[in-house]
């Protein structure tokens, strides 16, 4: 009887959570400007429209430098952090690391509203360069837990060996280390680039005159005839989101089969 009622439970709270998202290309391929039951008819126009629309190809040029060059970035840096964190103790490595995993917690607007008055006081001019560093520091948590477990699943040993073998620690870190967690690599570039690329608070606060797509279809929302291309963006949003995790997740698994490690579970 539990188990019935814990089943059902999940049908419908999945259910609540999924069918606004099903219901994107649904109209999204409908003949029609109003976004409302019953469909008139299948079309594609609003792909179309979608596509010839020079502000949104902007807005995603935009977005795609952001999300690239906020998911390396924060990559680099988790590397730093995760492999400090899990292979040596220092003084302050406690709290170090809370700050550091703090935006995980914070409200992003107010991390929006706290870099927007430092940035503005310090004279930097609101441009993408701005939200390039607001998402790399919303990113690096992320990016942190995913290269923390797959630094600690590593045998000390292989880097033992490797001094032994006459290896120095960049070498051996470059060799060894680097290939073993690749995986790990991996699964955080391509999370850190989806959250960045949906990411609408941090953008809407330091994109200054930028559009970026999710401030560039926040702007749309206001004109009926435009909601319908929305639809279309998002489902192809969706789709490249649902595809980015699903690499993400292989990586991750692939990672876990080669270390031996129990998968506990993961992004999917």
């Amino acid at each position: 009887m539990k188990s019935g009622g814990l089943r059902l439970y999940a049908i419908l709270y999945l259910a609540f959570l999924y069918a606004p998202i099903l219901l994107l290309p649904l109209f999204a391929f409908n003949d029609g400007t109003i976004i409302a039951f019953p469909l008139k008819g299948f079309t594609t126009e609003w792909f179309g429209q979608m596509i010839a629309n020079q502000t949104l190809r902007r807005a995603f040029t935009n977005s795609l430098t952001i999300a690239l060059t906020a998911a390396l970035l924060a990559t680099c840096l988790g590397i730093f952090a995760a492999r400090a964190s899990t292979r040596f103790n220092f003084p302050g490595k406690t709290p170090a690391m809370g700050l550091i995993m703090l935006p995980l917690v914070l409200p992003e607007i107010i991390v929006a509203m706290s870099l927007l008055v430092v940035l503005l006081a310090v004279g930097i001019p609101l441009s993408i360069f701005t939200v390039i560093l607001g998402h790399t520091l919303i990113c690096m948590p992320y990016a942190i837990a995913i290269l923390s477990t797959a630094f600690s699943s590593l045998d000390k040993s292989l880097e033992e060996a490797a001094y032994d073998l006459g290896e120095t620690k960049w070498s051996a870190f470059r060799l060894v280390i680097l290939p073993l967690v690749m995986p790990g690599i991996v699964s955080s570039l391509l999370m850190s680039f989806t959250i960045s690329l949906d990411e609408f608070i941090i953008a809407f606060f330091l994109a200054g005159n930028e559009p970026t797509l999710p401030t560039y279809i926040f702007s749309q929302l206001r004109f009926p005839k435009s909601v319908p291309v929305m639809m279309a963006l998002g489902t192809v949003l969706v789709v490249l989101s649902v595809l980015l995790l699903t690499v993400a997740e292989y990586f991750r698994r692939r990672g876990v089969a080669r270390t031996g490690q129990k998968d506990h579970g993961g992004f999917l």
